[in-house]
Formats: structure tokens, sequence, C-alpha cells
């Protein structure tokens, strides 16, 4: 497969997510249906540190998570046919936060996709502040209009 690199433009062309919620400056590396990382640049002027928390500001673990997803979803949507599609996540596991991430700092965003079948992806990803790992997770992230639904 072909890689990838996306600037911030690139990014929202294949995001279903708008500012302000879209955790991801640029994409330095997509390879569709394998894998993404992805940065972003956080400063004090983001919206979350204003009120996460007054005065010891850091980086709410859900939108760490949301950065994640983002970033997995960029495999997904860079696929053939899936570019217009929306996807969503269905599962989380494994979660794990080790490092509060603060204003200044740089996210590199890692994801990998295990497994992408009829509509339903397996992936594992993680966020590093330089060398420290700040938080992971496996998940699993579907576009609904392509999943296969047997009869029970």
């Amino acid at each position: 497969m072909m890689e990838l690199s996306l600037d911030y433009n690139g990014v929202k062309e294949y995001s279903c997510v708008e500012y302000p919620l879209l955790m991801i400056d640029y994409a330095e590396c997509v390879i569709p249906g394998r894998s993404a990382v992805a940065v972003k640049n956080l400063t004090n002027n983001e919206w979350f540190f204003q009120c996460h928390f007054p005065g010891n500001p850091v980086m709410p673990g859900t939108l760490e998570m949301e950065a994640i997803f983002q970033t997995a979803a960029l495999a997904v949507h860079t696929l053939p046919g899936n570019k217009e599609k929306k996807s969503y996540i269905a599962r989380v596991k494994d979660v794990g936060y080790f490092y509060h991430i603060r204003p200044g700092e740089i996210m590199q965003i890692k994801t990998v996709l295990k497994s992408w079948k009829h509509g339903v992806g397996q992936g594992e990803g993680m966020i590093c502040i330089g060398d420290i790992i700040a938080c992971k997770a496996k998940y699993t992230l579907v576009i609904e209009e392509d999943v296969v639904r047997k009869e029970e």
C-alpha cells in the first residue's frame, strides 16, 4: 500500500470531525488499512485546558482516546470507497493512562489496524510524549453501513 502524509486540510478531508474536537494537526504517515501516525501540538489555548483543571491543566483522558480513534480512522477512511463514510468506536479495552499530558507538549499518536473485515476493525493505539508512553488502548472501530450482520 502507498504511504500518505496529510497536512491539517488533508486530515479534515478524511475525518468525520471538525474543530474544536479534531485532535490531529497533521498525519506523518498513513498506510491505508494498516496504520497511522499523527501529531497534535498542544498549546495553552486549547479549550479543554481552561476547565480541566484550572491551575493544573491536563488533557482529559477521553480526549486522549478521541485522538487515538481519530488517528485510527485515518487508516480506514483512506481505503478506497471509505472517504465519505462515517466510522464509530464500538469498543475500547485495556486502556491505560501513564502520564499527564500538559500544555506545550507534542503528542505523537500511533495506531495499528490489526484486522479490517466487513466494516469492522480491531486495533491498538498509543500516545507518546517524546519517549514516554502517555496512554494506550485496544479498540474496535466500525463503519456501520458496511457491517455484515448474520441472522440468528
